[in-house]
């Protein structure tokens, strides 16, 4: 090989190191990539539904370069407060418990819609029979108010229905039921507001300091809407998607709340930040959660709230205290509300309270499929100005969906 020759390949070599250190130095320390825009939102009755890919933000850095060390480890978190003994549980260490890896979320929506339709096609089937009939005198309209009335729908919603569906039926002079069940679905569309960001934090977040921590999830409700319940089902969704994740166990009064979270976390191997002590202080088993998740590097940390009444002003102080306290080293990107859709106006009496004490940022609608009072949907977002954006759909762990107003409303009218 001559000299000239030698020369350059030294030089293409060098030219290759250096295109190889730009690309390193361009993709950030550890290797972590620039986080992609979050998804478009659906805001139009057109195209398909939207899965939980569309409402999860991109995951940020590959799993295979985070949290190796949280899942396999065996220590405990140190606490803000020793005597509350705080310790982070991992799957391994949750005794005959399988570690279960669940299906992809995306193939859920199918099954998950047909049971609503089922639910609420009372509601839907007398509307359309209703208005239908060809015989809409007054007496008929006072059916059609006190029907929508009694779906939870609220006096201002129907008003504006009833309003609409007065001014279509005598201009167009028609009672046949496609074209009624055309008005009345676009009305409802527009009453429930696909427009409305239903998008859940679900990705690491940037940081001053470039390293990033992960998305906070607060999760709050009263007793009996199923809280814990939906943190676990949550979880799932979010391991399924390739999400890593931390739960918090923070409902440190009733009893064996913690146990309960822990179990939902080890049948997905996800760790347990939690404590033993009885009636320890739920803000540190917060405060520690996030902690744990900053230093473990996850995707998510959810935290777990005790069940409060929504009239005891003590407990609502100690909700507040304890986003105030996680807040010390992380802001909480997500407040989700949880509320049993069998309550009705009882619900949302309960969610102006919850909202009044921390900033709400979504509802997540337990038991929608046993209930024909969907409206109530329509009633929570207007009162609070928060979209709902889950809805439980069943006892199973998989039967946890994200709220598609299209898909409701035309699950109704079916």
């Amino acid at each position: 090989m001559s000299q000239l020759q030698e020369i350059l390949l030294l030089v293409v070599a060098i030219a290759v190191v250096g295109v190889g250190a730009l690309i390193g130095l361009v993709r950030g320390r550890g290797g972590r990539t620039k986080q992609a825009p979050p998804p478009p939102t659906r805001t139009s009755t057109d195209g398909p539904a939207p899965t939980w890919s569309d409402v999860l933000e991109p995951k940020s850095p590959p799993a295979e370069t985070r949290q190796g060390t949280l899942r396999d480890a065996t220590d405990g978190t140190d606490g803000t407060d020793a005597a509350d003994e705080v310790e982070l549980v991992t799957p391994r260490e949750t005794t005959g418990t399988r570690i279960e890896q669940p299906e992809s979320a995306r193939g859920r929506m199918r099954k998950l819609r047909s049971r609503l339709a089922r639910s609420n096609t009372a509601f839907g089937r007398a509307l359309l029979g209703l208005l239908s009939s060809g015989k809409l005198d007054e007496e008929a309209w006072e059916e059609v108010e006190e029907t929508l009335l009694l779906s939870d729908l609220g006096t201002q919603a129907t008003s504006e229905l009833m309003a609409s569906l007065k001014t279509q039926v005598k201009v167009d002079g028609s009672s046949a039921e496609d074209e009624v069940r055309t008005w009345l679905r676009e009305d409802l569309v527009r009453l429930v507001d696909p427009t409305m960001d239903r998008r859940i934090a679900s990705s690491r977040r940037p940081t001053d300091d470039g390293e990033g921590r992960p998305a906070v999830i607060m999760v709050v409700g009263v007793n009996g809407t199923g809280k814990t319940t939906t943190v676990g089902k949550l979880a799932r969704v979010l391991v399924a998607e390739d999400r890593d994740v931390l739960l918090g166990a923070a409902d440190t009064f009733r009893a064996a709340a913690a146990d309960q979270l822990q179990t939902w976390g080890a049948r997905v191997g996800v760790p347990t930040v939690r404590s033993d002590r009885e009636s320890a202080d739920p803000a540190a088993v917060a405060f520690d959660a996030v902690k744990a998740g900053i230093e473990g590097e996850v995707d998510v940390v959810i935290l777990d709230t005790a069940g409060r009444l929504h009239n005891k002003t003590n407990l609502m102080d100690e909700l507040g205290k304890i986003k105030r306290v996680v807040e010390k080293q992380s802001p909480v990107d997500e407040v989700i509300l949880v509320l049993d859709a069998t309550t009705g106006q009882n619900g949302l009496r309960q969610a102006e309270v919850f909202a009044q004490e921390v900033a709400i940022t979504g509802i997540a609608l337990t038991k929608l499929d046993g209930t024909a009072k969907g409206g109530i949907v329509v009633a929570v977002q207007r009162q609070l100005g928060v979209p709902v954006k889950l809805v439980g759909l069943g006892e199973g762990p998989d039967d946890l969906a994200p709220f598609d107003p299209v898909a409701f409303v035309d699950a109704i009218l079916e």
